[in-house]
């Protein structure tokens, strides 16, 4: 079975690269895309085991130590820029643990081929039966849940919701990770003349 951590051959051969760097640190990867344009940029997104979500500190270190091994490895003739993030709140789903842990939430996935006629569905998660994705959708104004089989998912994200939202700050906070008292604390300086609380 396939993941959507890397879709492009040159993702793949990043994510062999760089999976063992990353579980070696305590991290999960999470995706990892060779974007293109004028001036390319390597996306790694990580996390720890189990959801817990990482500190701007875990990004620098994965950063450090991922830029050490893409130098000696090569594997981009181009230069590029190295961008390592968390997967955020409403976060791709790459991997089939995923369905099964953001089950109940609001979801978007895509499909590589048409099935019974559309690629996009939109529903509520409802975790997984083998190799199967569940989602609750709307079919001529009433519910139904469908399995998608995860290998005909070509993209997959939770779409972002009060809820969501709410949950996902809770889980942080519970963990000791958010500190919610500092939600609305806005550190300013002092500025001197009509420059002063110009934004």
């Amino acid at each position: 079975m396939s993941d959507l951590i890397a879709k492009a051959p040159i993702d793949k051969r990043l994510a062999e690269i760089l999976t063992p760097i990353i579980e070696g640190m305590g991290f999960e990867l999470i995706r990892v895309r060779l974007m293109g344009g004028k001036s390319k940029t390597v996306q790694v997104m990580a996390e720890r085991p189990e959801g817990g979500g990482i500190e701007v500190d875990d990004c620098a270190e994965i950063s450090t130590a991922v830029s050490a091994v893409l130098d000696v490895e090569d594997p981009i003739e181009d230069a590029y820029t190295l961008e390592v993030s968390s997967p955020g709140i409403d976060r791709p789903l790459t991997r089939l643990k995923d369905f099964d842990t953001w089950d109940g939430y609001e979801a978007k996935l895509e499909t590589a081929e048409l099935i019974d006629g559309r690629r996009r569905f939109k529903g509520m998660l409802a975790g997984t039966e083998g190799s199967e994705v569940l989602i609750e959708i709307e079919d001529q104004g009433a519910p139904v849940t469908i399995g998608l089989q995860f290998d005909w998912l070509s993209d997959a994200k939770l779409v972002l919701t009060d809820e969501l939202i709410r949950d996902v700050l809770k889980s942080r906070k519970d963990a000791g990770i958010v500190d919610e008292d500092k939600f609305d604390e806005i550190e300013t300086e002092e500025g001197d003349g009509d420059d002063a609380g110009a934004v």
